[in-house]
């Protein structure tokens, strides 16, 4: 993009953002958190096309301006790593809405392949799992525990052991958007088809609701994440197939950062999700309320994180941004 052209489109924003810096009164946190991740993409395009121009100056200094009041009211606006899970984040994630529900459709698409597979052929289960696994299940199930697999390791290194497993997962589900979205893609169908295999195995041997609200105790947000996760590539991925008026590299890093943000905001529902498994999930003796309770819980946890409050905050910004410039 030519700099006339990229000065002549955003113009009033920054003079927008100017005025509003150096206003006296303090900014509200979340707008401030804007301004700066606005003007600092600018700049980070301004120095790589238009490195000695003027206008990169000027970007450079309104950055300094925006970095300023960040530290200025630092105290007042709370800790950094709340408002990036609580404001910054989901704020920025509205934008991204379509590729959680692609991530979505995806898997569901590939959850039910693998349940149509495994009921056409008895072996596609041991494909998928494993003879061990497989034969070690029914050796569970003939002798009446079928999530005696649950039960076996140390509370405590097999929450360790499967929170850093299913962080690597999840890596490695959004480091493959860099094939063009479709090493994520693959990420996804490999995950789903093979839950569809093991949810319908339990059923084919009579053990579907036991294996429901046991495996689904910590399932619900692990399965969750690793969908946003598939989002998180596909994010990435659309930087190098649609950059829009961006230079291909110039999006791709913008796209990428984002991606990586989403990446971050899944660490804690892995380690949600990693403690339910080690601690919780072996006492298949509890009550069918208390494991539906903590399903439910988990499956509305998930949903008013990625889907509610990202479109809370979206209408509360815009509310803001209509009131200041009427």
């Amino acid at each position: 993009m030519r700099e006339v052209i990229f000065s002549k489109k955003n113009k009033d924003k920054w003079l927008a953002y100017e005025e509003r810096l150096q206003q006296n009164n303090t900014i509200n946190p979340e707008e401030l958190t804007i301004i700066y991740l606005d003007l600092t993409d600018d700049l980070s395009y301004a120095l790589t096309y238009y490195p000695d121009s003027r206008l990169t100056a000027y970007l450079n200094e309104l950055a300094g301006m925006a970095h300023r009041k960040i530290y200025k009211t630092k105290k007042e606006s709370g800790s950094a790593i709340l408002r990036f899970y609580l404001k910054e984040f989901p704020l920025m994630f509205y934008n991204y809405r379509k590729y959680l529900l692609w991530s979505f459709l995806a898997f569901a698409l590939f959850t039910l392949i693998g349940i149509y597979s495994t009921s056409q052929n008895t072996d596609f289960a041991r494909w998928i799992m494993g003879n061990a696994y497989v034969d070690m299940t029914l050796e569970n199930i003939d002798k009446g525990d079928p999530m005696a697999v649950y039960k076996q390791a140390n509370e405590v290194d097999m929450f360790l052991g499967i929170t850093i497993n299913n962080i690597k997962v999840a890596l490695f589900t959004f480091m493959m958007g860099l094939l063009f979205g479709l090493g994520t893609l693959y990420y996804l169908m490999r995950n789903a088809i093979m839950l569809g295999a093991f949810q319908y195995f339990f059923y084919e041997h009579g053990v579907f609701w036991e294996s429901i609200r046991t495996i689904w105790i910590h399932g619900t947000i692990e399965i969750s994440v690793i969908i946003v996760a598939g989002a998180a590539g596909f994010i990435m991925a659309s930087g190098i197939l649609m950059p829009g008026t961006y230079p291909r590299s110039y999006a791709f890093k913008q796209k990428a950062r984002d991606g990586l943000k989403v990446m971050i905001s899944t660490i804690p529902f892995f380690i949600i999700a990693g403690f339910l498994e080690g601690f919780v999930t072996r006492h298949t003796e509890m009550p069918d309320w208390l494991a539906i309770m903590i399903i439910l819980s988990s499956l509305a946890l998930i949903i008013f994180y990625y889907v509610i409050l990202p479109k809370k905050l979206y209408l509360q910004q815009k509310q803001v941004d209509y009131e200041k410039n009427i």
